[in-house]
């Protein structure tokens, strides 16, 4: 079977969805596909920064998703050795350190936006095996398995925003310089306890960061650094012992950790690395977010980030025309910014032990 379009668009997180629904919404024909049934998916990025938060009000998606469930950060906390060391409150002007926000909540709320136009297409369960080129060495479209069946779509312009192991990337030929940070990351989720306030806190544990982020629905996601490649040799060691030391860091969390984290399989692991491309596009494709520039955890840039890249891309791109010229510039501003913020990234995991140090 095959499809039509002038914008397939492979990879249905926030950053694909967005540039999807803002380009239907400018009469642009789109197809979307998610290789996933679902596409919510868990342990994704879910913090707003201020960015993030200004482009949905730009395009009056933040009040909606705020009626689903969101949840403001009021602190950010230092803890050493189950007391607080310090605790920073927001700007007055911005009121808050970040916004939770659960995927499935934002997902929902920006395809539900796009299905009201007739140009949109979403295809779920359906991945992408290769690239459709032409003798001219210009890419225009997909071959696909969509629901177990061969499907082709032709499209004047493909974007990849299908992650950090992008398959529309690697089939374009696309090269990136990878980046280790020393350290892996292990996730795991546990009901807060009761009265716990909306905030992030921190702590220093065997010199590595340990990070409780609170979410909406009474959540707190523990996000725990190690050191790269370690996992499978913690796994040897007693489980009782590696979590004493996030009771010892936390105590509040006692109960709730000990009712939710069993065994080292209620920890999730994130292979952290960070990566970059020269190119974000040309000759029929383009580019965003994780898959020309997969951020760390680290201030939690990556859904911001892709979200301006969608925002970027979108307006230049017309039912009549892509103007290559445009897409450039778009590129090389976003590439400033993204060296930027991968900097800064670098500069925060290297300087995390100092926010420790209280000085008289």
């Amino acid at each position: 079977m095959s499809y039509q379009t002038d914008v397939c668009i492979v990879g249905a997180g926030p950053g694909g969805a967005l540039l999807a629904y803002l380009l239907a919404k400018q009469n642009v024909s789109v197809i979307l596909i998610e290789r996933h049934q679902k596409i919510a998916k868990a342990f994704r990025g879910e913090h707003l920064n201020e960015e993030g938060e200004a482009i949905l009000k730009k395009h009056n998606l933040f009040s909606k998703i705020e009626k689903l469930g969101m949840l403001p950060m009021e602190s950010l906390e230092y803890w050493e050795n189950g007391k607080l060391l310090k605790k920073i409150l927001p700007d007055p002007q911005v009121g808050h350190l970040g916004i939770h926000v659960p995927q499935a909540h934002s997902l929902k709320v920006i395809i539900e936006e796009a299905k009201k136009y007739p140009n949109f297409t979403l295809m779920t369960n359906t991945k992408v095996v290769d690239l459709l080129i032409n003798d001219e060495k210009r890419i225009y479209g997909v071959q696909a398995m969509c629901e177990g069946k061969e499907i082709t779509i032709e499209s004047r312009l493909t974007v990849g925003a299908d992650g950090r192991y992008s398959t529309v990337r690697q089939k374009a030929g696309i090269e990136v310089t990878k980046r280790k940070h020393g350290y892996d990351l292990l996730w795991a989720r546990i009901p807060a306890p009761d009265g716990w306030e909306p905030s992030i806190k921190m702590a220093l544990i065997d010199g590595y960061q340990l990070s409780l982020f609170t979410q909406a629905m009474g959540y707190v996601q523990i996000g725990w650094n190690i050191e790269e490649g370690s996992f499978p040799n913690l796994r040897k060691q007693p489980f009782n012992t590696f979590i004493e030391k996030l009771i010892k860091a936390f105590p509040m969390l006692e109960e709730s950790v000990n009712d939710s984290i069993q065994s080292w399989n209620d920890f999730v692991l994130l292979d952290v690395h960070s990566n970059f491309s020269e190119h974000w596009g040309g000759n029929g494709v383009a580019f965003l977010g994780d898959a020309v520039h997969t951020m760390t955890p680290t201030g939690a840039f990556g859904l911001n980030s892709a979200m301006k890249d969608a925002d970027c891309l979108a307006q230049i791109i017309t039912p009549d025309e892509i103007n290559r010229l445009d897409l450039m510039q778009c590129e090389s501003e976003r590439k400033r910014e993204i060296e930027k913020l991968q900097a800064i990234q670098i500069e925060k995991e290297k300087n995390f032990a100092t926010q420790f140090v209280i000085y008289s």
